[in-house]
Parts: structure tokens; C-alpha cells; sequence
């Protein structure tokens, strides 16, 4: 009789949110249900309130719907009291490349004028221009990658890059692209209209094509899931869902070069499931100067920190001891959006090098779980002297080692 009462409760509270004006704000929340509710009830209770249904995530239990903003609190009590219901968490739309604790800064690109100087070295140039000019970057010569490429160049691992998207036809590129997916617009189109998942792809997976550059697993089966818009925005539930993508399509790799100040159960659920499901999740330490980001310092991901040019650590990049390795982090040279080039410093350039390194590993040993994954990169890492523990984890990885 009482659950009766509470699901009539809930029918009223929906008839209220339907007359809500439709110009008004609306407001998302991540509902998780109990285990032990079923995927029709999960739906039906979320109906039920009246709120749009914007999607499921089913590894956590999740339900992601959303209301006007004034009867969210509503909703929220109504939902709180029901025995199906574990939690609520809060949904809100943040910027992902910022640095975790320097609004302004990005976080990919923290401070380019001191880093790269006045020209900034930012100009996208076209990939005809580059023809018989290939370059390999100082970062992946110097995690030894080309010494592993007799050995393995990644074929046959699938990796994703959850991002911004990725430029799909990249000459560069687009050999490599083997699908992906676009959660806000619940499409098939995960075109980079920003620029950042693109240079992170091509530090993993660019190909060996006498243009441009080399990528450190440059025959990835390559992926790419815009979770982020043009600004570097995106709600928890894009990135969670993005994650969800991953684990639905048997990712092997998860590359993650975003963070957040904070982050929420959900979302360290998630990285839970990832790692359930096999999947390898490697993600940026962040660019704050201070503490590890989100969602690096859940256990479970492989938080990577910046490596620069004097073998010392990045002086933007987060530490802390949840970092398990260091990588080349300052002035990367990648590509961009539009068939283009350019160069970017922040541990979102490092975490796709160590992204390739796990990809040469796993496409020597098929199989191997996230944990095996975490403890042959640290196991094929040097310390670094100039470089704190919390600083570098286990060091610098070393492909070679990785590929033995």
C-alpha cells in the first residue's frame, strides 16, 4: 500500500512537470537504482515523474533524466523516497579541459604563451604541406616506441578516445578510424569541432604514411566518441556515457585527456565497471599544479602526469599518489581538427602516449586485464631522478620493455 501511495505521488508530481513552461531551464540528475531493480522498472519509475528520460546507464544501474529546473527538488524527494532508488547525483554541465583549480586555463593547453612563446606554434598547417616530411615527436622517441615497432604497432586493439570527437577523415588519420559514436547528439557523427580528441588520437594512433607524424600505436583499430562540444563542454552523464560506450562495444583502451575539480559517485562507478569490464582506462592527472583530477584519481584509472623536454616534471602538471606513470607532456606536436597540425603541452598529451603504450602490450598479450595492463607499465617504467614519487609513480614507461 505504501509504494502504491508513493507511485501516485510520483504520477502527480509528473502531470506538474508536464504544464512546466517549456522555455524554462531545465536540470539533470542520475538516478541509480538499486542492483536488484530491473531495466523496465528503472524506466517506469523515471517515467513516472514526468521528466524527460535523456538516457540509460545501465552499468551503474542509472537512469539520466531531466526537468525544468524549478521541480527538480521535487522530483529529487519523491525519487529519494523510494526503496528502489540507492541515490541521486548531481548532473552538472562543466567544462572538461579547464585546469582543475585555474578557471580560464585549459586544460590541455595551460599557459601556451610562456610554454611555446609569442607565435605559440598553434597554426594549423595543411597535411599537402607536410607530404615526404614526417616527423616523429621527442615524446615518442623518448618512451622508445619506434625500437618497439618491429615488434608490435598495436594491430588489432581497440581504442577510444573520449573526448571532443575526432577528425574523421584526417589524412593522417582516418586509416586508423574504425568507428565511434557522438552522445549528445545520439549519432554515428563524432566529428572534432574543437580540436582536442584529434591531437590526442594522432599521439596514439596517427599513421606511418610519410606525412605528418607517427602515432606510438600507429596500427590501432582507432575510436573516437565526442562526449565534449565545441567549447570543452559536457554534462557528468555525457562523459559517464561516453565510458558506457566503451564498455558496450568491448573497448580494450580508454583514453581520457579531461577532468573535473571534483568528481561524483556516478562517475567512480563507472570507472569501477570500466575495469569489470576489461576495459583499460587511462586518464590525465590534470593540469592544476596540485591535487590529482577526476576521473584520474578514482582507483581504477591509470592517472598520468607530464613529463617536459629536461625530463622533469611538466610545472603545470597535477601529482600526487594516485599518479601511476609519467609521460611527454610539453610541446607535443599532433594534429588538429581540419587536416591539420599543431603543437600542445598538458597531461592530456601525455595520456595518449601512455594510451599507445597499453595498446602495444595488449597487442602482444591479448587479453590481459586492466590490473595486468597498470602493472606492466609501471613494471616497464625508470625513475626518473629530478622527479618526486608523487611527481612520476613508477616512472617513465618503456616500450621496448612493454613489447619483450
Amino acid at each position: 500500500m505504501v509504494r502504491a501511495v508513493k507511485r501516485l505521488g510520483l504520477l502527480a508530481l509528473g502531470f506538474m512537470l508536464l504544464s512546466a513552461a517549456r522555455a524554462e531551464d531545465v536540470t539533470r540528475r542520475i538516478v541509480v537504482f538499486s542492483p536488484s531493480v530491473s531495466r523496465a522498472d528503472r524506466l517506469a519509475i523515471a517515467a513516472k515523474t514526468g521528466a524527460t528520460i535523456v538516457r540509460e546507464l545501465p552499468a551503474i544501474n542509472a537512469v539520466v533524466i531531466e526537468a525544468p529546473s524549478t521541480q527538480v527538488s521535487a522530483a529529487n524527494s519523491a525519487l529519494t523516497a523510494m526503496a528502489e532508488v540507492a541515490r541521486i547525483d548531481e548532473d552538472p554541465k562543466i567544462n572538461w579541459l579547464k585546469a582543475v583549480d585555474a578557471p580560464g586555463v585549459d586544460f590541455a593547453v595551460p599557459n601556451v604563451k610562456t610554454l611555446l612563446g609569442p607565435v605559440a606554434a598553434q597554426k594549423a598547417v595543411s597535411a599537402a604541406s607536410l607530404k615526404d616530411a614526417q616527423q616523429i615527436g621527442w615524446g615518442v622517441t623518448r618512451v622508445h616506441a619506434p625500437e618497439a615497432w618491429s615488434t608490435s604497432r598495436g594491430q588489432g586493439v581497440k581504442v577510444v578516445v573520449i573526448d571532443t570527437g575526432l577528425d574523421m577523415t584526417h589524412p593522417d588519420l582516418a586509416g586508423n578510424i574504425k568507428g565511434g559514436y557522438n552522445v549528445i547528439t545520439k549519432t554515428n557523427d563524432f566529428t572534432d569541432d574543437h580540436g582536442h580528441g584529434t591531437h590526442c588520437g594522432g599521439n596514439i594512433a596517427a599513421l606511418d604514411n610519410d606525412i605528418g607524424i607517427v602515432g606510438v600505436a600507429n596500427k590501432a583499430d582507432l575510436y573516437g566518441v565526442k562526449v565534449l562540444d565545441a567549447n570543452g563542454s559536457g554534462t557528468f552523464d555525457d562523459v559517464i556515457a561516453g565510458m558506457q560506450w566503451a564498455v558496450d562495444n568491448h573497448m580494450e583502451v580508454a583514453s581520457m585527456s579531461l577532468g573535473a575539480d571534483q568528481g561524483n559517485q556516478a562517475l567512480q562507478d563507472m570507472v569501477a565497471a570500466m575495469a569489470k569490464a576489461g576495459v583499460t582506462l587511462i586518464a590525465a592527472a590534470g593540469n592544476s599544479s596540485g591535487p590529482v583530477g577526476f576521473p584520474a584519481a578514482y582507483p581504477g584509472a591509470i592517472a598520468v602526469s607530464a613529463l617536459d623536454q629536461n625530463d622533469g616534471l611538466a610545472d603545470f602538471s597535477s601529482f600526487g599518489p594516485e599518479v601511476a606513470v609519467i609521460a611527454p607532456g610539453v610541446n607535443v606536436y599532433s594534429l588538429s581538427k581540419a587536416g591539420g597540425y599543431e603543437t600542445m603541452s598538458g597531461t592530456s598529451m601525455a595520456t595518449p602516449h601512455v594510451a599507445g603504450l597499453a595498446v602495444l602490450y595488449l597487442s602482444k598479450h591479448k587479453g590481459a586485464s586492466p590490473a595486468d595492463v597498470r602493472a606492466a607499465l609501471q613494471a616497464a617504467s625508470t625513475k626518473l631522478p629530478n622527479v618526486t614519487d608523487v611527481g612520476q609513480g613508477a616512472g617513465l614507461p618503456d616500450a621496448r620493455n612493454l613489447v619483450r
